[in-house]
């Protein structure tokens, strides 16, 4: 490939050391505009008709993604990631739920019959929706940018997208034997789609992943739980972690997405999962967030695990404490950018650490 990123040679051993708990990454989740003139000359499309078309149609949206990265800044390691999400937790539509499109994101619709069963049809139309996205997407990105893996979600999470939270919960107490047998169907149908998907994305073996800009020389995936802060410890381990488990044995480089204080009470369990690499750190609405100080013991305490650290939202001012009190192996630090200018003073921050 020979992508808009000039150091990407550079950046993708920063990216294989991270996944092996070695050195460190300096990013950004999503992109912001670089100064100058644009990597391509690559024509805006049309405004869009409605929000159905901005979310939904491939073809605006492809040419929208592409005209966006042309102008996007890549510095730092900053991979040059084409975002194809269609919501987050978009495999409960494949399964049979519905999609709404918002202005700022799309939002999962879970069927009205929650004995729906779980199938995997190929004429559902959000399937074919992800499949001609990023078809679209790839046949415009003539080698200059990665196309995302859309944020499929997978376990408990896709059965409360397709069912509710609610039934799944219940679920959990009245007939557990059922829901095992949900959660395996589930994680069967996730490996077939995700498999079919990364045969359209792929540059020869790599890949990258939409959700937290992630990259791999393999294929990447961000795993995650988010209903479990309404489980307990020993739920987690019954009806959670063999799920995460397989999945971090079946592909290469994988991340947890930790969401919430409440969710600290798992992350015994999630460390005990010998192939899993990483773990992201969501702190939640109203908390401090991820370059604040009273997480630096959480992030020491998920290196000993032998699991690398993503820390989000960090801003300018927090990096240096966090190279410093946390160490310089093993993180992922996503600095909440706003001009190439943050960048550049990262960078010098950074060299400090190397």
């Amino acid at each position: 490939m020979n992508t808009w990123k000039e150091n990407w040679d550079e950046s993708k051993k920063r990216y294989i050391d991270w996944w092996n708990h070695k050195g460190f990454i300096i990013s950004m989740w999503e992109h912001l505009h670089k100064d100058g003139a644009p990597h391509a000359p690559v024509p805006a499309p049309p405004v869009p008709e409605s929000l159905e078309q901005k979310w939904f149609d491939p073809v605006w949206r492809a040419r929208d993604l592409n005209y966006q990265l042309s102008k996007s800044s890549f510095m730092a390691d900053i991979p040059p990631v084409a975002n194809t999400h269609l919501g987050p937790g978009s495999l409960a539509a494949i399964l049979g739920a519905d999609l709404d499109a918002g202005e700022e994101t799309i939002w999962i619709k879970p069927v009205e019959n929650a004995n729906t069963p779980i199938v995997f049809d190929r004429h559902n139309k959000w399937w074919l929706t992800h499949v001609e996205l990023l078809k679209q997407c790839k046949a415009l990105s003539n080698g200059c940018y990665y196309v995302g893996m859309p944020d499929l979600i997978e376990g408990l999470d896709t059965l409360a997208g397709l069912y509710g939270s609610d039934n799944v919960l219940l679920k959990m107490l009245m007939d557990p034997e059922a829901l095992q047998e949900e959660l395996q169907k589930v994680n069967a149908i996730y490996f077939e789609v995700f498999d079919e998907l990364y045969s359209i994305i792929r540059e020869g073996d790599e890949m990258a992943f939409c959700y937290f800009s992630l990259w791999g020389p393999g294929k990447v995936s961000k795993l995650q739980s988010d209903i479990s802060v309404m489980i307990s410890e020993d739920d987690f381990r019954t009806f959670v972690q063999p799920y995460i488990r397989e999945q971090a044995q079946k592909i290469d480089f994988t991340l947890y997405h930790l969401d919430g204080a409440d969710a600290i009470r798992h992350l015994d369990a999630i460390l005990e999962i010998e192939e899993l690499n990483a773990v992201q750190w969501t702190p939640g609405y109203g908390q401090p967030q991820g370059g604040d100080p009273v997480w630096f013991d959480l992030y020491k305490r998920i290196l000993k695990g032998g699991k690398s650290v993503m820390a989000n939202w960090v801003s300018l001012d927090e990096l240096h404490p966090l190279l410093d009190q946390v160490g310089n192996e093993g993180l992922h630090i996503n600095v909440d950018f706003k001009t190439e200018k943050d960048i550049e003073a990262a960078l010098k921050i950074a060299e400090k650490f190397r």
